[in-house]
């Protein structure tokens, strides 16, 4: 934190009773609401996937579920820590938005309650199993992930009043309280109020920190550093770094287990297109709002007498990891009472939002993809049950590792490693016919393994003795110790993942072309609206088939001609995210 002779004297003066009664309102609000939800289920597929929602209902969820106050510590801390560029530990996934245009109908279409259902379909129950452990695992990183970062935004915002470890304790009782008992159902509902919460969170500093190092003048005519004012920094964030992080994105998306909720809770695979993408686009607006304020913290830092370029690491990191907190305990409470509750309420609402999906997605997976393996004959009652208390067990394992973990910046990148070797798998199922059972075990197995050896000491020091190392940037220094440079770990294990599990399919049994054709007429067949889904990955008797017209077949490859639909929103989407761009730009600039 801050020097107190660095700040204002509004923040010696406690948090006021008003900003404490907002915050508990809308603790208690969002929590019966939530349990309200759970009064109206009426069978398993409520609980874990009602496909019943609108447009609005699913842009909110998409952008709830994919928005939390953690990513704004994520943000703001690398953004005080090396410039502008850190805005791209967010913006990473901004050029994978147009294809969640692409890939919404594909779930949707899938007719799924959970994604491990596709990977049962398109390989067998084993891979199943191995996706939703991995998946239960990712929700776990995930989960603390954000936990982590929320808590450090509450002792930072409340001036240390509420003590981190205290606060995610108190956010882990509201979300599991509701989301066990309403199910997605429940957390769709409620990311609708918490979604709005959070837009307001994003933005509510900006104006207040603008106007106090006036204006983004100021923030240019205070750092000397061109390098904290650029979008790619000479340091660790370079174009190669924002490529290879996207394609990461993109792989791992499909392998994350909240994207089947995301993209199939709504009546037709309208709802999910429109949601995902237009939740994800107000995402990016949020996060060039993290950076514009972080970098005005930077000039107000350097302002109030501090010399940002002499902290040393520990205090950069400790300062870096509090600061947008600290802008929020700075300024609200000059302005009136409450402010800096609705603050606090808007911080718990985005990672509430986010935990309530995650958790669910991760109790769908146990219960329908492990426990029914064990007990077949099980009422959809027992089921929800089981769902339950699998939540409260997966967050468990959430808060474990948000203790354990030693930053949130650390947090984000072990859990972004963890979905890609399940992705690789889908996306490779998906476009060729001859991947096999085998082949899908052995891209995993061998992504985690290649992943793991490059954080080993014997394998940097081999690379270290490479030649072009230094030439090539294969290796990055964060403090004394030398690490892969992350672009180069993509790329290693993603390709080594890759070329072994086509290698051993082209020698393992192919899969069973009954199950193959399935699972491509499921992917090419539009839902209907209204149409009524007996059994999971399978088409109502009310819905023919639909044959595609194929661009490309050879070598086994199934790529579909893409439709008008798909083609035109394609490019709007792109046009959007230039747009997003151009405007942060010309902000900044």
């Amino acid at each position: 934190m801050l020097s107190e002779a660095t700040l204002p004297s509004a923040v010696t003066a406690g948090l006021h009773p008003i900003d404490g009664l907002v915050v508990m309102l809308y603790l208690i609000g969002i929590t019966i609401m939530g349990v309200w939800m759970g009064r109206r289920l009426t069978g398993l597929d409520d609980f874990f996937m009602p496909r019943k929602f609108g447009k609005g209902m699913m842009m909110m969820h998409a952008f709830g579920t994919g928005t939390a106050s953690d990513q704004a510590v994520t943000v703001s801390s690398a953004t005080f820590r090396t410039g502008l560029s850190g805005i791209w530990y967010q913006w990473l996934w901004l050029f994978v938005t147009p294809f969640y245009w692409l890939i919404a109908p594909i779930f949707r279409r899938f007719r799924a309650i959970t994604t491990a259902d596709v990977y049962e379909l398109r390989y067998d129950r084993s891979v199943a199993i191995l996706f939703a452990i991995v998946g239960i695992a990712s929700m776990c990183i995930k989960i603390g992930l954000m936990l982590k970062g929320a808590s450090a935004l509450v002792y930072a915002g409340t001036g240390g009043l509420i003590d981190a470890d205290v606060a995610i304790f108190v956010l882990t009782l509201m979300f599991v309280i509701y989301g066990a008992a309403g199910g997605l159902g429940a957390a769709i509902v409620t990311d609708y109020i918490q979604g709005i919460l959070t837009i307001v969170f994003s933005f509510m500093l900006l104006p207040f920190i603008l106007w106090e190092v006036g204006g983004m003048n100021g923030v240019r005519e205070t750092i000397s550093n061109d390098a904290m004012l650029s979008l790619v920094a000479p340091g660790k964030i370079s174009w190669f770094f924002i490529i290879m992080m996207s394609f990461q994105a993109l792989v791992g998306i499909v392998a994350q287990p909240f994207i089947m909720g995301v993209c199939a809770a709504g009546k037709t695979e309208w709802e999910g297109r429109v949601g995902i993408v237009g939740g994800n686009l107000i995402k990016r607006l949020c996060t060039a709002a993290w950076s514009i304020t972080a970098i005005a913290a930077v000039a107000w830092y350097i302002q109030n007498g501090n010399a940002h370029s002499q902290l040393d690491t520990e205090s950069l990191k400790r300062t870096a990891d509090g600061i947008y907190g600290e802008v929020a305990y700075t300024f609200l409470p000059r302005l009136t009472p409450g402010l800096l509750g609705l603050f606090l309420a808007a911080l718990l609402a985005g990672v509430m939002s986010s935990c309530d999906s995650f958790m669910i997605s991760s109790a769908a997976l146990f219960t329908e993809n492990i426990y029914r393996l064990l007990r077949m004959e099980v009422s959809n009652r027992h089921c929800i049950w089981v769902g339950r208390l699998a939540s409260v067990v997966v967050v468990a394992g959430g808060v474990a590792f948000a203790f354990w973990v030693p930053s949130v910046v650390k947090a984000l990148e072990i859990w972004f490693m963890i979905a890609p070797m399940m992705g690789l798998v889908f996306w490779i199922g998906l476009f060729w016919r001859r991947m096999t059972v085998a082949g899908a075990w052995a891209t995993s197995l061998t992504g985690f393994a290649a992943w793991w050896v490059s954080t080993q000491p014997w394998f940097i020091q081999w690379l270290q003795g490479i030649p072009a190392a230094e030439s090539l940037r294969l290796l990055w220094t964060e403090g004394e110790t030398p690490v892969v440079y992350l672009p180069w770990q993509i790329l290693f294990y993603s390709s080594i993942a890759s070329v072994v599990g086509v290698a051993v399919s082209l020698v393992t049994p192919a899969v069973d072309p009954i199950k193959l054709k399935r699972f491509y007429q499921l992917s090419r067949t539009p839902v209907q609206a209204g149409e009524k889904v007996l059994q999971p990955c399978t088409l109502p008797r009310e819905t023919p088939p639909i044959d595609r017209r194929m661009l490309l077949t050879a070598g086994g490859l199934e790529i579909p001609v893409p439709s008008r639909t798909s083609v035109i929103g394609f490019a709007i989407a792109w046009l959007l995210v230039g747009a997003i761009i151009g405007a942060y730009v010309w902000t900044v600039s």
